[in-house]
């Protein structure tokens, strides 16, 4: 699997480890990693039968496979603590790691994600899908920014979605790949175990996200146990393309505030101070 570090090398430098959507390349993060690299080891992936990781993935593909996958991948860079910033599916994967590899992951940013999937996503999704299997993919690929960006954004970047629509078509991951990770995706359901994650959360979203409602990160940021949740007026669900100044400002101010304190009182167990 094709993976890439930069930014800090040093003994006492923190990982952050960038995980993309259902495109899943690396490239998606290049308006965070500058921002980024100053203060940390960051660390991109083009997920497994994507980009630069070619592969064909098995029937059955699950989350658990995509999170065990990426673990594998950093502990073969000698990595044995990181922070996962994860957007979307991205998100799904670093929530995914803290179940199953609790003693890696030390704090996770889901962007635009879900504690299950949404009735709206479900019905984008199948479009989406239906797209890809009764037109062709140019067709997926063409409707994909629809989902992404904002009508305005989009207007005045028309000559920059073109360049990427091309580029998309000639590296679509294959149409059996995407649609096992889709369907992996769809299949993640956090509702019996949130209460399992204790590492820190930042659950952030866009209020304009046509793809996933931003409800939905109320309710993920209800489910789990040490949770902070920001919103962000503007963006669409690809926010962190269309508003990176916002957006990088809102998780930098987050991965460099020291931990939360557990505080207790007579009424409750414990109560996180930013909960």
């Amino acid at each position: 699997m094709y993976i890439e570090l930069s930014g800090q090398q040093h003994a006492q430098a923190k990982t952050v480890v960038l995980s993309a959507g259902l495109g899943g390349s690396a490239n998606f993060w290049l308006p965070q990693k500058q921002a980024l690299e100053a203060h940390y080891r960051v660390v991109v992936y083009d997920q497994r039968g994507t980009g630069r990781s070619a592969d064909t993935l098995p029937e059955g593909y699950s989350m658990q496979d995509m999170a065990a996958e990426l673990t594998q991948a950093l502990r073969q860079q000698g990595i044995t603590e990181c922070d996962v910033v994860g957007h979307a599916l991205g998100g799904m994967i670093g929530l995914q790691m803290a179940l199953d590899y609790p003693e890696l992951v030390t704090r996770i940013v889901v962007v635009n994600g879900w504690l299950s999937l949404d009735p709206h996503t479900r019905r984008c999704f199948h479009v989406r899908r239906d797209l890809l299997l009764n037109v062709g993919v140019e067709a997926f690929v063409r409707a994909q920014p629809l989902f992404l960006y904002p009508a305005g954004w989009l207007s005045a970047n028309q000559a920059r979605i073109e360049a990427e629509d091309s580029l998309a078509v000639t590296h679509f991951q294959g149409m059996e790949n995407l649609l096992r990770r889709l369907h992996a995706l769809m299949a993640t359901d956090f509702s019996t175990d949130a209460q399992r994650i204790t590492q820190p959360v930042l659950v952030i979203c866009a209020q304009d996200d046509l793809l996933v409602p931003w409800t939905c990160s109320e309710t993920l940021h209800d489910a789990l146990p040490n949770a902070t949740l920001q919103k962000m007026r503007w963006g669409g669900h690809a926010m962190s393309v269309t508003d990176s100044l916002t957006f990088n400002r809102l998780v930098l101010e987050w991965l460099n505030a020291p931990p939360p304190v557990v505080t207790f009182n007579p009424e409750m167990e414990s109560t996180w101070q930013n909960h």
